[in-house]
């Protein structure tokens, strides 16, 4: 199952490529969740909110956390080379992925409790977990089991999507209006959430895991055709299949049938993968030719401390929506928060941008790094 994966030279200094994509991903999250923390998605100025929710569903639903798993399964295979690079065996390696997977599900189980209900972070420590031998698994057993697992995912996450065409649910429906309570709420189902979950982190982080063997987005230069390929036929994948759902989703477009209604979820949710990959590659091609300006240099910061910053954004919302802080969930309509979630990546490419400036790498990195390697 195996192969031996030899770190290639150079792999101690960063790239500029994942960073940046790392980086501009939190604005796809952000995009994603800020709007499950009110309760009416209709009580904005009415043309400002459908075109919201379309560009919500098209650019951000479902595409950003495959974006984000592509890049998890990129970042596990540069570990792994720079553990390489300075001396250690497999073995070791795959010790350091494992201590590392128990403090990501530790801090993502911190994050549902004491922030938000929504987490990605356990869910990758899980998955990781499960499935450290993967990072050195030989290529056909990668793209074998990425195509398998996409079949149950495709069919959750279409569940979930069909669910949602019926009646929309948001996080403002379950919050608790104390913070006793807030701390208490999301402890019983947080297992069951994040083991159903794993299942939706391992096609991308496999591919991921495949990209970075190749070190893609670390040499775009010298993989200019195959980067210009990903970016043109997922971004074409993507527009084309999740365009029915971005139009039901602004209500320009409606059906009864339930096949249809499936057959939307489905197209929707697929070609979320296609396009989160090549959002990716996209960036590659960017960095390929970007010179280090003032922008690309602190969006790469943001990138380099994206934990940190995927954390912030969860303080934000509590801070913002919630009924025990500002209590903001009934105050705005859909296009608002988008727009909050806007200023919010931009504040966080400033903080990180001030942090590089001051030498501070992110709280949640060192903390990770330190727990990893010590323990």
């Amino acid at each position: 199952m195996s192969t031996a994966v030899t770190a290639p030279p150079g792999v101690t200094a960063r790239s500029l490529a994942p960073d940046l994509a790392r980086g501009f991903m939190l604005l796809l999250i952000a995009l994603s969740h800020a709007p499950a923390f009110v309760d009416d998605w209709n009580t904005g100025p009415a043309a400002l909110d459908t075109v919201a929710k379309f560009v919500k569903s098209l650019l951000a639903d479902n595409q950003a956390r495959n974006m984000f798993v592509f890049l998890f399964g990129y970042g596990l295979v540069q570990l792994a080379y720079r553990r390489q690079a300075t001396g250690s065996d497999w073995t070791s390696v795959k010790k350091l992925l494992r201590r590392r997977a128990l403090w990501l599900i530790v801090i993502g189980f911190a994050n549902s409790v004491l922030f938000v209900p929504i987490d990605i972070i356990a869910v990758y420590g899980l998955t990781l977990l499960a499935l450290a031998p993967l990072v050195r698994a030989r290529e056909s057993v990668l793209w074998w089991t990425s195509i398998l697992t996409l079949i149950p995912t495709t069919l959750l996450l279409a569940w979930q999507s069909v669910a949602a065409q019926a009646k929309p649910s948001t996080i403002a429906e379950i919050m608790e209006p104390t913070l006793g309570a807030h701390l208490v709420a999301g402890i019983p189902s947080w297992p069951g959430k994040t083991i159903v979950s794993t299942i939706m982190v391992v096609p991308g982080m496999l591919v991921g895991i495949l990209a970075a063997r190749r070190r893609i987005l670390d040499e775009p230069e010298q993989h200019l055709p195959l980067l210009r390929r990903i970016t043109v036929i997922g971004l074409g994948l993507a527009l084309v299949g999740r365009l029915p759902a971005a139009l039901m989703a602004a209500g320009a477009w409606t059906t009864a049938s339930a096949p249809v209604g499936w057959t939307v979820a489905i197209a929707h949710d697929l070609t979320g993968y296609a396009g989160g990959i090549a959002m990716a590659a996209a960036v590659g091609l960017a960095a390929s030719g970007v010179r280090r300006g003032r922008l690309a240099t602190a969006l790469a910061a943001l990138g380099q401390r994206s934990l940190t910053f995927y954390l912030f954004q969860a303080v934000v919302w509590v801070a913002l929506f919630y009924p025990f802080t500002l209590g903001l969930h009934d105050d705005m309509g859909f296009a608002a928060t988008l727009g909050i979630a806007i200023g919010v990546w931009a504040l966080s490419i400033a903080l990180a941008d001030w942090m590089r400036v001051a030498g501070y790498r992110g709280p949640t990195e060192v903390l990770l790094r330190r727990l990893t390697y010590r323990s």
